[in-house]
């Protein structure tokens, strides 16, 4: 499946493994997607039979997406991915800031939740 290898596909499956998203709370986890390539990237998992799109007929209408068992079923892709990542890729620690929210949100993304970077309190 070559829609596995194309950028931002894994981010996409990991965030919905938490459980069904709207598309703006998609948007919120996985930043430096843009609206129109995440768009594309639901569509095609959806095509795949990996996402499922949810729509509520309610006021204003509300649309989320989920996994669907196919989709779920890569749970341990990604829990493997998670672990080789974690023993193998060092994430650069972001340079001090003059905001604190600003560093521990940079700190937080940069490292990982609950994680700090070495030097960072």
């Amino acid at each position: 499946m070559q829609i596995l290898g194309k950028r931002w596909t894994g981010l996409l499956i990991a965030s919905l493994l938490d459980g069904p998203r709207r598309f703006c709370e998609l948007t919120a986890t996985v930043g430096g997607l843009s609206d129109r390539v995440l768009s594309e990237r639901l569509r095609e998992l959806e095509q795949e039979g990996l996402v499922e799109r949810v729509v509520y007929p309610q006021i204003p209408v509300r649309v989320e997406y989920q996994l669907t068992e196919k989709g779920r079923a890569l749970q341990p892709v990604i829990d493997a991915i998670h672990a080789w990542a974690e023993q193998w890729i060092e994430l650069p620690c972001p340079t001090s800031s003059s905001a604190p929210a600003a560093a521990e949100t940079a700190a937080t993304s940069a490292c990982g939740e609950g994680e700090h970077c070495e030097g960072n309190a």
